[in-house]
Parts: structure tokens; C-alpha cells; sequence
């Protein structure tokens, strides 16, 4: 039996399923995580990126053939089932080692922080898209996860400045997901899939998705006032201040692509300013 679909060679059908755009975040949480941590074991946080990777390819695996084998509800897909299910087998496999490897290394802490982002991504489909609170906190969870599980990796523990920015993109992360939803309101309503904008309406979840990325960017600023993050941090939330501004005035579909480049350069400039502190070298 055939892996990949008429059309498509094997290797270009399992190459399909990386998606720069939804996967760099969470392999850049997980570097965050580890600069947060000072990155004092770099092969350590190497391997955790990689069980990042992995979780994320299964998530793109299974979300593509349950939408195209199960449900019908994508045009074209270019693995068959055999290859879809080879597909996850190759990426939890990839998984697991990369979990072995910390677990050899670093505490169990660091390992249970990890584990979850595999079962996000294997249940995002058909089990978690389907409610609103699913749909809505699968990605941003990974996320969050990412950050403390890259800290943890290096110290073995937590600490109050990974838990805060893991709290930050949960929330910031959701509102831009709620956004991205609302682009497939019609569809989803005709399906009966219940994500928040189909619950509330587009109206009402516009409203909810920018007060979550409100509640973020001032927590940022909340956090760099009594010093838990460093006061360059507030450049991030202006940043992303000014890309929401713009976007709330766009429709749906520009909307998600300005937030979700907005949340980029949000993490760009927050690795810089922990990373490198340039308020520091003033003082």
C-alpha cells in the first residue's frame, strides 16, 4: 500500500506536513523557556525542541487525516491513511526518545511538563476542536507548556518569570486563536463545530479575543512594574499593541495574519530584552 496519494512523492507528502508558520512558536517557546533558564545546558534544550517538533507534527498529521479521511472535510490531503498512521507513529516515536533522553537528564518535573504537549496535539482532532474551551486553548496550552517545560529542562524546577510568561501567551495566544476561528464561522456553524465564535457569535468573540490580548499586554506591563520581568519587556507589549490596533479594524482573515506576525515580533523583542537586559548595561 501506498504512503503518499496520487501526485505526491512520499518525501514532498511528509515534508507537506511541516508548517513553518504554526511550528516555529512552539520550538521558540521552548528556546525562551531555556534563555529564560540562563540556556546553560544547550544540548538539553536541543532535545527539548525536538520533542516539541514532534509533538507538533503529530498534531499536524492527525488534524490532516481526520479532516480529509474521516471527516471530508479538506479538498486533498497528500498522505494516505497507511502513510497518515506511519506519520504518527515516526513522530511519537521521535517523541518518546526525546522524552527518554530528559528523563535521563533532568527531573521528572521537567519530563511532566513535556509529556502534555504530545497529548494537546494528538487529541487537537477530533477531540479538542470541537468545544470552544478545546478549540480555543489546545495551541496556546503547547505554548505555554513549551516555555516552562525549555525552563525546566535547564534548572529542574519552576520559577515565578517562566509561570508569568506562560501565562501571558496562554492568554494572548487564545485571543488570537479565537480570532483565527471566526474565519470559518459560517462553515463551522453548518457543522455544528462550537468553537467561540459560533457559540457567542463573530460580534461578541471579536470582543472577547482582543480583551484576552488586552489582559496579556498589560499583565506584561503589570509584571515589568514590580520587576518580575525586565523593563524592556514593555516594548514587546507596545509592539503588539500597535499590530492589534491595526488588526481589529481588519476582517477576520487579515486579522490573523497581522496578530499572528504581531505575536512574532512580540517574542522576538521579549527574548532580547531578557536575554540581553540592555536597560542593565545603564544602570
Amino acid at each position: 500500500m501506498s504512503l503518499a496519494r496520487v501526485g505526491y512523492g512520499v518525501g514532498r507528502a511528509y515534508l507537506s506536513q511541516v508548517h513553518p508558520v504554526f511550528m516555529l512558536p512552539p520550538l521558540a517557546a521552548s528556546a525562551f523557556g531555556a534563555i529564560l533558564a540562563g540556556a546553560d545546558r544547550p544540548a538539553l534544550a536541543a532535545v527539548h525542541v525536538l520533542a516539541m517538533f514532534s509533538a507538533v507534527y503529530t498534531a499536524h498529521v492527525k488534524d490532516g487525516y481526520v479532516d480529509f479521511h474521516v471527516r471530508g472535510e479538506d479538498d486533498d490531503h497528500p498522505l494516505t491513511v497507511r502513510g497518515c498512521r506511519l506519520g504518527l507513529v515516526g513522530a511519537t516515536a521521535a517523541f518518546l526518545a526525546s522524552c527518554l533522553v530528559l528523563a535521563s537528564n533532568t527531573t521528572l518535573l521537567a519530563v511532566a511538563l513535556t509529556v502534555p504537549t504530545w497529548l494537546v496535539a494528538y487529541a487537537h482532532a477530533p477531540q479538542l476542536d470541537t468545544s470552544p474551551v478545546g478549540a480555543t486553548l489546545g495551541y496556546p496550552l503547547g505554548i505555554a507548556l513549551a516555555i516552562l517545560g525549555g525552563f525546566a529542562v535547564q534548572t529542574g524546577g519552576l520559577a515565578a518569570v517562566p509561570l508569568g510568561f506562560a501565562a501571558v501567551f496562554l492568554a494572548l495566544l487564545a485571543g488570537i486563536k479565537v480570532i483565527d476561528d471566526a474565519q470559518d464561522y459560517a462553515y463551522d456553524r453548518s457543522i455544528g463545530k462550537r468553537t467561540v465564535a459560533v457559540l457567542l457569535g463573530p460580534a461578541r468573540a471579536h470582543d472577547v479575543a482582543y480583551g484576552l490580548m488586552a489582559v496579556a499586554l498589560l499583565a506584561v506591563v503589570g509584571l515589568a512594574a514590580v520587576g518580575t520581568f525586565p523593563p524592556t519587556a514593555v516594548l514587546a507589549a507596545l509592539a503588539f499593541a500597535a499590530v492589534a490596533a491595526v488588526a481589529r479594524r481588519a476582517g477576520p482573515t487579515l486579522a490573523t495574519m497581522l496578530l499572528v506576525r504581531g505575536s512574532y515580533v512580540f517574542l522576538a523583542v521579549l527574548i532580547a530584552a531578557v536575554r540581553f537586559e540592555p536597560l542593565r548595561s545603564l544602570g
